[in-house]
C-alpha cells in the first residue's frame, strides 16, 4: 500500500477520484482537486481528511499552478470536463492543454498517472491489448471523447519525455463501486423500469474492476511510470457482459430487465489486462464482478430504505 506519501488527486469529486482520494487519505497526504459544484462532495473529502482545492484546471495558468497547487510526490490525474455536444475546442481547452501544464508544474514528482481510458481503442470483438489500433470508437455516443483521450495520450507523452517526467498512461475500462459506475447507471434505470441499450451487431463484452481493486493496484501503477511513459490497460480479470450484468442485477433486484438493441448503444470494449496482472504479480481482482455488483444492489436497496424511512 501507498503510505507516509504527498498524493494530489484531480478530479477528486468524481465517481473514480472521490473513493480514490478518500481511501489514500488514510496513510497519506491528499489534496483533491476539483470544481465542487456540490459542496456536499467537498464536506465529505474534507471530514475524510482529504485538503480540498476548489479550481478549474481549464481556467489556470502555468504561473497559477505554480502557486496554487502543493507539492506532493504523485499525481493521480482523474480531472475530465464532460459535455454531450461534439464541441472539439472546447475538449482542447478544457481536457488536453491543462495537461500540458499540469505535467511541467509537476516536472520533479516521483510518478504521474495519467487515466485514461480503452475507449482510445479501435472498435474489435477480441480484447484489445496495449499495442493494438486505436480508433474512434465513441463516435455514435459521443463525437469528442474518443479523439480528447487520444489526444490527451499524445500530450502526454510528449511532455513525459520532454521533461522526463515518470509517467504511466491507464486505460481505465468499466470502474465501478458501491454507488457509481457504469453498471450504477444500468441498475438505476432497472428499477426505473427503462431499457437498456445494446448495439444489435456487436459483442457487448467488457472488463469491470471495483474501486476497490484500483486502489490495491495503485502503487503497481505508480511503481511502473517510466520515461517514455507506461501505458497499461487497467480492468478486471473477469470479461463480463453488459446484458449478463443486467440480468444478474434485475434477479438480484427483483426487476424484469428488458433491452433495447440500437446502433446507438455502447459497443463492447474489453481490455487485455495481462500486462496488468505482470505489474501486480498476480490476479487483479480480489472481487468479483458478482460479488461486487451483489454489494451495490444491496446498498442501493438499504439506501431506498433509509430514505423512505427518514421524517
Amino acid at each position: 500500500m501507498i503510505t507516509g506519501k504527498k498524493i494530489l488527486v484531480t478530479g477528486a469529486s468524481g465517481s473514480v477520484g472521490r473513493p480514490i482520494a478518500t481511501a489514500l487519505a488514510a496513510d497519506n497526504q491528499v489534496w483533491g482537486l476539483a470544481r465542487y459544484t456540490d459542496p456536499d462532495a467537498k464536506d465529505r473529502l474534507e471530514t475524510a481528511g482529504v485538503r480540498t482545492i476548489a479550481a478549474d484546471l481549464a481556467a489556470l495558468s502555468a504561473d497559477d499552478m505554480r502557486g496554487l497547487l502543493p507539492e506532493v510526490d504523485h499525481v493521480l490525474h482523474f480531472a475530465i470536463d464532460m459535455f454531450d455536444e461534439p464541441d472539439f475546442e472546447r475538449t482542447m481547452r478544457h481536457n488536453i492543454e491543462p495537461l500540458g501544464l499540469l505535467l511541467s508544474r509537476y516536472r520533479d514528482v516521483d510518478s504521474f498517472l495519467h487515466c485514461s481510458s480503452t475507449v482510445v481503442y479501435e472498435a474489435h470483438p477480441e480484447p484489445r491489448a496495449e499495442d493494438d489500433p486505436l480508433g474512434d470508437f465513441m463516435r455514435p455516443v459521443n463525437p469528442t471523447y474518443s479523439l480528447s483521450k487520444i489526444a490527451s495520450e499524445a500530450a502526454v507523452r510528449s511532455v513525459c519525455r520532454l521533461l522526463g517526467v515518470p509517467t504511466t498512461i491507464a486505460r481505465l475500462n468499466v470502474p465501478y463501486s458501491v454507488d457509481s459506475g457504469f453498471p450504477m447507471m444500468n441498475l438505476t434505470s432497472i428499477l426505473a423500469g427503462e431499457p437498456i441499450a445494446v448495439h444489435p451487431d456487436f459483442p457487448d463484452v467488457f472488463a469491470p474492476i471495483h474501486v476497490y481493486d484500483m486502489i490495491r493496484t495503485l502503487p503497481a501503477l505508480l511503481g511502473a511510470a517510466s520515461t517514455p511513459a507506461a501505458i497499461v490497460n487497467w480492468g478486471g480479470d473477469e470479461q463480463v457482459g453488459l446484458s449478463e450484468w443486467c440480468t444478474y442485477l434485475g434477479e438480484l433486484s427483483g426487476r424484469e430487465v428488458t433491452f433495447l438493441q440500437t446502433q446507438q448503444a455502447v459497443k463492447g470494449m474489453c481490455p487485455d489486462v495481462g500486462r496488468l496482472r505482470e505489474l501486480v504479480g498476480g490476479p487483479v481482482c480480489s472481487i468479483s464482478w458478482r460479488d461486487g455488483m451483489r454489494a451495490m444492489v444491496e446498498a442501493s436497496a438499504a439506501a431506498s430504505r433509509t430514505a423512505v424511512d427518514a421524517p
